[in-house]
């Protein structure tokens, strides 16, 4: 796999040229082996420095070029929370592709000790309890720093209370390569 100045501008033409495809795209046609390897990605799209959508895959099933674009065009056309990108905004969006480590187990039997286990900046956080589950980017460390905020918010974004414990709450913690 190349480095990391290899990799990013291709997967951000990889994502871009989805967003512009008319169609949902297909299986491609990866000549890099690398491109075809199983992978696990978010794809962030912002307008003016606002988010604008972000779709992704918390856990590989999919070659990186294909979870690439099927997440690219899912979040400038799919993300629930806003309207479609116009053929207008497509020129003007910011990307950021984040390839996504394996997840692993954040064994915690309690808020506090969860909240003493985060790592600030670094982990993104998958929280599953009975059918819901929410994740947060590590990225979002950068609007709530306070490990006890990004537990409330992932808790708010997973329709649960935002104080809410209980000993059935999984975590688990991923890490994150970003390409802009």
């Amino acid at each position: 796999m190349p480095d990391e100045a290899g990799r990013g501008p291709v997967l951000l033409a990889i994502a871009r040229e989805a967003i512009a495809q008319a169609a949902d795209p297909r299986q491609g046609d990866w000549h890099e082996p690398w491109l075809r390897e199983t992978a696990a990605t978010f794809v962030t799209l912002r307008l003016g420095g606002e988010l604008r959508g972000c779709i992704g895959t918390v856990d590989a099933h999919r070659a990186l070029g294909d979870d690439v674009a099927h997440n690219a065009r899912c979040a400038a056309y799919r993300d629930a929370r806003f309207p479609p990108v116009t053929p207008a905004e497509r020129a003007r969006l910011e990307l950021e592709v984040s390839l996504l480590s394996a997840r692993s187990p954040l064994d915690v039997e309690s808020e506090s000790e969860a909240v003493a286990r985060l790592r600030p900046g670094v982990d993104g956080v998958v929280l599953e309890f009975a059918e819901t589950r929410a994740t947060f980017l590590p990225q979002v460390w950068d609007h709530l720093p306070e490990p006890l905020d990004f537990l409330a918010e992932l808790r708010r974004k997973a329709r649960l209370p935002p104080r809410f414990w209980h000993p059935d709450i999984r975590l688990w913690r991923y890490s994150v390569e970003k390409f802009r």
